[in-house]
C-alpha cells in the first residue's frame, strides 16, 4: 500500500513540473489559454506550441496563436482545429473573433452535427450561423470516402438551413454527372423550399426528355411544386400543386397542367393541352360547409399519351361540382351544382349531364313514438342529359322535378335471432315539364304524382357454432344469417310523361340469401376473417321489372343473376375478395371479379392480383362486355439494398396486353437509384419508356407529375 502511495506521489508530481508551465488564466473576459510557451503584452496574449483557447462554448487548439483581450480579436497559424457547439472546424489560418465569430480562414475542413461535411480554399463567417465558402466541395454523406460531393467556386451555408451554391457540380465517386449554374441544397429535416433532383428519359414516340420540379415551402400549413417537362419530339409541359391545409375543416390542393405541342404538320396534335383539378373543403358563415371537386382536361387523348399511370391514363370521365351542405340534429341540407361528361371511345362521343341547382333536404332516423320511426327526403333539380352532339344542336334533354319522400320505420327485434324491419314509404313527385302523350316531345305542361312503396327485410333466424381450442378456450365463432327482402312498388299511370335518363321500370320482388361469417377471437376482440354469402331476386311482376327490356323464348326473365361473394382476411394485409353473378337462363358466369392482397408495398415482399369479368348474356358480343387482369408486386432484398416493383395488365378477351412495367430502386449508402422500364401498348401506338431519377441526401427526387409519385 504504501509502495502504491510513493508512486502515486512521484507520478503526480512529475504531471504538475511538465503541465505547470502551459496554463495561463489571463483577462477579465473569461479568456483561458494554456500552451507550452507564451508571453503578455499589454492588451493580448501570444502563445505558441500545443496551444489551447477557452471561451464559452468555444475551444480552439493550434500551434501560433495571438489574443487581443479587449477586442477578443484572434489570429492563428499551424495545424488549427476549432470546436463549437454539434460543430468542428479544421484549417491552416484564421482571424477571427471570439465573441462574433466573425472572420476568415484559409484551407478550411469542417464538419456540421448530424451530417454536414464540407472542404474550402477559404472560409469567410459573416455571421455565427452564416459562412462564406470559396473553391468548396459539400456532402452530407458520412462515409469516409463520400458517395457524393457537389463542387463549386462559391457557397453561402446557413447553419440547419440551407447551402446555395454557384457553378455547382455533383460528382458521384469522383466523377462529374452534371452542371448546374446555381443550386440549393437544404440541411434541416422539416421541408425545405429548393429544386428537387431531375428525372431523364427515353420515349419511343416522345425521345429524349427531362423533368425537373422545384419545391416552395411556403409556410407551415401550405406548399407549392412548380415542374417542367421537356419531351424532344413532341414539345414542353409545365405544372403547378399547389396544397394548404388550416384546419381539420378546411383543406385542399389544387393541380394544374399545359402541354405546348412542337410544331408538326405530320402529327394531328392539338394546338395546347391542359389539366385542371382542385379539391376544396371549409367551413362557411351560418354552420355550413363548402366542398368543391373539379377535374378537368382538355383531351382525353392528351391523358392516354402522357399520363404515365397505367388507371389514370385510361379516364374517360370529366367532372365539376360544389357542394354547399350543413348538418344538424338529424337534418340535413345541401345544395349542388354539376356537371359530369363520360367519353365512350368507342363512339367517339360523350354524354352529359349537368345539375343547377340541385337542393337535398333529408332528416335519419328519428323515433316517433315506440317503435315508430320517421325518415324524410326531399330534393328540388333542374337538369339536363344528352350527348354531346345534342348539347352542340340544343336538343338535349331538360327538366326540372321536386320530390319528397317521407319513411315510416318499425324495427322489431324482440327476439334475438330474428330482425325484422317493415318500412312505409310515399313518393309525392312534382314535374315542370313533360312529354306531350305519344310524342318525344318537351312541353311545360307539369306532372304530378303520388306513389308509395312498401318494404320488409328480414333476418334469421340466426345460428351460431362456438369452436374451442385445446385448452377449451372460445376460437372461433361461425353464424349463419339467411336474409329475406319484400319490395312493391305503386304503378303510376303517366309514367309515359315523364322525362326520365334512363327507362322507367318498377320494384316488386322478393329477395332471398344466406351469409355465413367466420370470427377469430384476439386479444383485443374479435375479427372476422371469413365472409361467404349470395342472394338472388325474384320478381313477382316481370314485365314491370328491370329486366322487362330483356326476353328469352319471348318471355321475359323471372329470376335475376344470382350472386355470391367470399371475402377472407387472413391478417390485416392479407386478404382474398372473390365475386361472382351466375345467370340460370343462359346458365353462364356473367361477372366474375377476384382481388387477391398479399402483404403491402410497406413489407418486403407483396403481391396483389385483381380479374374481372363481365358479359351481359343478353346482348352477345356487346361492346361493353369486358374480361381483363391485372397484377402488380414488390421485392425488397434488404441486405443487397435492392427493392422491385412490377406490374402487368392483359386484355384477356381480346388477347392483348395492355401494359406491362418494372422499376428497381437501389439504395447505395446516401443515394438512391430508380430506373423504370414501362411498355404502354394501349397507346395509338405501342410505347416503349425508359426512366432514371436519383435522391441525393436530403433532396428529394422530382416525380412523374402527371403519374404521381407512385410506380403505376
Amino acid at each position: 500500500k504504501s509502495r502504491f502511495s510513493f508512486r502515486r506521489l512521484v507520478f503526480f508530481f512529475v504531471l504538475s513540473q511538465f503541465f505547470l508551465p502551459l496554463i495561463a488564466q489571463i483577462g477579465s473576459g473569461g479568456i483561458s489559454v494554456k500552451a507550452q510557451s507564451w508571453r503578455r503584452d499589454e492588451n493580448s496574449i501570444i502563445a505558441w506550441g500545443n496551444v489551447e483557447i477557452l471561451y464559452k462554448n468555444l475551444k480552439m487548439f493550434a500551434d501560433y496563436v495571438q489574443v487581443n483581450l479587449e477586442t477578443k480579436d484572434v489570429h492563428a497559424a499551424g495545424k488549427i482545429i476549432i470546436h463549437l457547439p454539434s460543430e468542428v472546424i479544421q484549417m491552416n489560418t484564421a482571424q477571427f473573433n471570439l465573441e462574433s465569430y466573425i472572420g476568415e480562414m484559409d484551407d478550411v475542413k469542417g464538419m456540421i452535427q448530424p451530417s454536414v461535411f464540407y472542404e474550402a480554399k477559404s472560409l469567410n463567417i459573416v455571421q455565427q450561423n452564416e459562412y462564406v465558402l470559396h473553391q468548396a466541395a459539400l456532402t452530407s454523406c458520412t462515409q469516409p470516402n463520400p458517395r457524393w460531393q457537389f463542387t463549386c467556386t462559391k457557397a453561402t451555408l446557413k447553419k440547419d438551413d440551407y447551402v446555395s451554391m454557384s457553378n455547382a457540380v455533383l460528382k458521384i465517386k469522383k466523377i462529374p454527372i452534371f452542371y448546374l449554374p446555381y443550386f440549393r441544397y437544404p440541411l434541416d429535416k422539416e421541408r425545405s423550399t429548393g429544386f428537387l433532383m431531375p428525372m431523364f428519359g427515353f420515349s419511343g414516340s416522345k425521345g429524349m426528355y427531362f423533368s425537373e420540379s422545384f419545391y416552395w415551402a411556403i409556410r407551415r400549413n401550405m406548399d407549392a411544386t412548380f415542374n417542367m417537362d421537356l419531351y424532344k419530339a413532341r414539345g414542353m409541359g409545365g405544372g403547378l400543386e399547389y396544397r394548404y391545409i388550416f384546419d381539420d375543416d378546411f383543406f385542399g390542393q389544387t393541380k394544374l397542367y399545359y402541354f405546348d405541342f412542337n410544331e408538326n404538320p405530320e402529327r394531328n396534335d392539338p394546338e395546347n393541352a391542359y389539366l385542371i383539378q382542385w379539391q376544396h373543403n371549409q367551413p362557411v358563415p351560418g354552420g355550413f360547409h363548402l366542398v368543391a371537386d373539379v377535374d378537368l382536361q382538355s383531351s382525353y387523348e392528351f391523358l392516354r399519351e402522357f399520363n404515365n399511370n397505367y388507371q389514370n391514363a385510361l379516364t374517360t370521365n370529366r367532372r365539376s361540382q360544389v357542394y354547399l351542405f350543413r348538418t344538424w340534429s338529424v337534418f340535413t341540407i345541401n345544395a349542388q351544382a354539376s356537371q359530369f361528361e363520360t367519353y365512350f371511345n368507342q363512339l367517339d362521343r360523350s354524354v352529359i349531364r349537368k345539375t343547377f341547382p340541385g337542393i337535398q333536404m333529408s332528416a335519419s332516423k328519428f323515433r316517433l313514438i315506440e317503435p315508430f320511426y320517421f325518415s324524410f327526403s326531399s330534393s328540388f333539380q333542374s337538369w339536363q342529359y344528352g350527348w354531346d352532339t345534342d348539347y352542340e344542336k340544343d336538343k338535349q334533354l331538360r327538366s326540372k322535378s321536386f320530390h319528397f319522400t317521407p319513411t315510416l320505420t318499425v324495427p322489431f327485434n324482440l327476439i334475438p335471432w330474428m330482425n325484422v324491419t317493415t318500412s312505409l314509404s310515399g313518393y309525392l313527385n312534382f314535374y315542370f315539364q313533360s312529354y306531350a302523350p305519344n310524342t318525344s316531345k318537351i312541353v311545360n305542361e307539369p306532372i304530378f304524382t303520388k306513389t308509395y312503396s312498401m318494404d320488409i327485410d328480414l333476418v334469421g333466424p340466426v345460428f351460431y357454432k362456438i369452436f374451442y381450442d385445446r385448452e377449451k378456450s372460445p376460437k372461433l365463432k361461425h353464424v349463419i344469417e339467411p336474409t329475406f327482402s319484400f319490395r312493391y312498388d305503386s304503378p303510376i299511370d303517366v309514367s309515359s310523361g315523364i322525362i326520365n335518363i334512363s327507362y322507367y321500370y318498377r320494384n316488386f320482388y322478393l329477395s332471398y340469401g344466406l351469409i355465413n361469417h367466420l370470427l377469430l377471437k384476439e386479444k383485443t376482440g374479435a375479427r372476422e376473417i371469413l365472409t361467404l354469402g349470395f342472394n338472388q331476386y325474384f320478381y313477382l311482376e316481370p314485365e314491370i321489372g328491370p329486366l322487362s327490356r330483356y326476353k328469352i323464348d319471348g318471355e321475359i326473365p323471372e329470376y335475376s343473376d344470382l350472386s355470391a361473394y367470399l371475402r377472407f382476411y387472413a391478417t390485416r394485409y392479407h386478404s382474398v375478395d372473390f365475386a361472382l353473378a351466375y345467370n340460370p337462363y343462359y346458365k353462364s358466369f356473367s361477372t366474375l371479379r377476384l382481388s387477391a392482397n398479399f402483404g403491402s408495398p410497406t413489407d418486403n415482399l407483396f403481391f396483389n392480383v385483381n380479374w374481372y369479368k363481365s358479359i351481359n348474356p343478353y346482348y352477345q358480343n356487346y361492346y361493353y362486355n369486358r374480361h381483363q387482369i391485372g397484377i402488380s408486386g414488390g421485392l425488397k432484398i434488404p441486405s443487397l439494398s435492392l427493392e422491385t416493383r412490377g406490374q402487368f395488365d392483359f386484355n384477356i378477351q381480346e388477347a392483348e396486353i395492355l401494359y406491362s412495367g418494372v422499376s428497381v430502386i437501389y439504395h447505395y449508402q446516401c443515394l438512391d437509384f430508380q430506373v423504370d422500364l414501362r411498355v404502354f401498348y394501349f397507346r395509338e401506338k405501342p410505347e416503349l419508356q425508359f426512366q432514371f431519377s436519383f435522391g441525393l441526401g436530403n433532396i428529394g427526387k422530382t416525380t412523374d407529375f402527371l403519374g404521381g409519385a407512385d410506380f403505376q
